[in-house]
């Protein structure tokens, strides 16, 4: 969850269950704010499939609300990508689903690519930090589609200490579709 100076808020909740593998159970997310293009609210459930997203316009006010089924591959983390590369033997990569939300649910891959390790300090230490890529694999139609419409997804990146146990270093890209790049980082590890 994130309040922002201006009254805007992200919240996002995952409930998921880990028996020999991660699977997510329902997904919930708010956007809300004059940080956001507009106010939006989006859940997910997988044992019923169902999904709702409800947006709000900042202009006029109208709100669309939009649901229906969707069957989720169990390799489905939306809210869960840094827990899963966490989660990663060290040097490995791996490719997921996510639902991306355009508002209508679309069903992408996405790949966690290792592309390299930096040192950083944390104390007087010197530990490795993995830089992970994480990259949305589309279908030609849906890729041809959203460069048309100027909606192509960019690469996330995350930076990951793999030793002993894993840690979340720093993570750079958009919260939300078409919207600036951010850095979400701890403040103890110095590169």
């Amino acid at each position: 969850m994130f309040h922002f100076k201006d009254g805007s808020l992200f919240d996002e909740k995952v409930v998921f269950t880990q028996r020999n593998v991660f699977t997510l159970q329902s997904y919930h997310l708010v956007q809300r704010g004059p940080v956001f293009p507009e106010d939006t609210e989006i859940s997910m459930e997988r044992a019923s499939g169902k999904y709702q997203v409800k947006t709000r316009a900042r202009k006029d006010g109208r709100e669309k609300v939009l649901d229906g089924k969707i069957d989720l591959p169990l390799d489905t983390y939306n809210g869960m990508a840094l827990t899963v590369v966490k989660n990663l033997s060290s040097g490995a990569g791996e490719t997921v689903h996510m639902v991306a939300f355009t508002p209508a649910p679309k069903l992408i891959r996405l790949e966690l690519v290792p592309a390299g390790d930096h040192k950083i300090l944390v104390g007087g230490s010197e530990r490795s930090a993995t830089h992970y890529v994480l990259k949305p694999i589309l279908g030609i139609w849906l890729k041809l589609f959203a460069s048309l419409l100027g909606r192509m997804p960019p690469d996330n990146h995350a930076w990951i200490v793999t030793a002993d146990v894993p840690a979340f270093v720093m993570f750079e890209g958009p919260l939300y579709m078409n919207g600036p790049v951010w850095r979400i980082e701890l403040t103890s590890p110095r590169w």
